[in-house]
């Protein structure tokens, strides 16, 4: 079951892709999160149930899979040979960040390189999205707490990432990433860890890993995670990208405005986003004299 947001007249909306529709269950749950605390056999009951509305997949506007997360948390260096063109040694524990959701656009919505800088690298990664909450998951049944997976083009500014320790400033610029195209539920996927993430920039293969080659596997990032913070349905957690990222390439080779950033993951879809220069502040109403 493929779970999609969307804006209906100026409003996020969701349902469930059924072929070239989408069956709208908004009228049921407000969005995403209150659905998946209701739970995915409630969805697919709803999905089913008689006389709900449906809208053409074609033409709509969409939205990052889950709207308004209550978290996300992404994980960096997590793939070994990542770790290894950064240059850094493997980590004993996860490396965690947070994002904030006006971070990401949808598929199809263009991605802004920020007017602050010209080191704006791509990222792809498979993202996690909690279905069944909870403090001090066990890995061992951490996989039973997750609603699904989506593609997330996670992306950094690179020298922002790096003013300190903290790569927060790096990670957070406006419209820099993307999520989608939709929520795949666990059950189509089964093990994440037979899944691929691939990259292309304007067609060409980037990037190309194996999650199964994570450093940190799924069940024990929730694990870590949940050691700490406690996890709610919709929270999303990005699992780290593969190693050919574009600061570590010769020459350097990073996003400028009409390039084309492809994420996919066979098994849940591909994500797709031109990049566009950051709109001046006069343009997005926020100047300030």
């Amino acid at each position: 079951m493929k779970l999609i947001s969307f804006d209906q007249s100026g409003r996020s909306a969701w349902g469930v892709l059924r072929g070239t529709e989408v069956v709208v269950l908004t009228q049921v749950w407000p969005d995403t999160v209150a659905a998946l605390e209701a739970g995915v056999e409630q969805i697919a009951r709803a999905a089913e149930a008689q006389g709900q509305p449906r809208v053409p997949l074609a033409g709509l506007r969409l939205l990052p899979p889950v709207v308004a997360p209550r978290k996300i948390l992404c994980v960096g260096l997590n793939y070994g040979r990542h770790v290894a063109e950064a240059g850094r040694e493997l980590p004993a524990h996860p490396s965690l960040f947070a994002r904030f959701i006006d971070s990401f656009v949808g598929h199809g919505e263009p991605m802004w390189k920020p007017q602050a800088s010209d080191r704006y690298d791509y990222e792809a990664e498979l993202a996690v999205v909690i279905g069944r909450g909870g403090r001090h998951i066990a890995a061992e049944n951490a996989l039973e707490h997750v609603a699904g997976y989506t593609c997330m083009a996670e992306n950094s500014v690179r020298d922002f990432q790096k003013h300190n320790a903290q790569v927060t400033p790096g990670k957070n610029f406006e419209r820099s990433g993307a999520l989608g195209p939709w929520l795949v539920t666990a059950d189509e996927i089964g093990d994440p860890a037979r899944l691929e993430v691939i990259s292309r920039l304007n067609g060409e293969l980037m990037q190309h890993g194996q999650v199964s080659d994570l450093i940190f596997p799924i069940p024990e990032l929730i694990a870590y995670i949940s050691s700490f913070t406690r996890l709610s349905p919709g929270d999303v957690i990005a699992t780290g990208t593969p190693e050919g990222v574009g600061s570590s390439r010769k020459p350097p080779r990073f996003m400028s405005a009409g390039d084309t950033l492809e994420v996919e993951i066979p098994g849940i879809g591909t994500l797709v986003n031109t990049v566009a220069d950051e709109p001046a502040a006069d343009e997005q109403g926020d100047a300030h004299v």
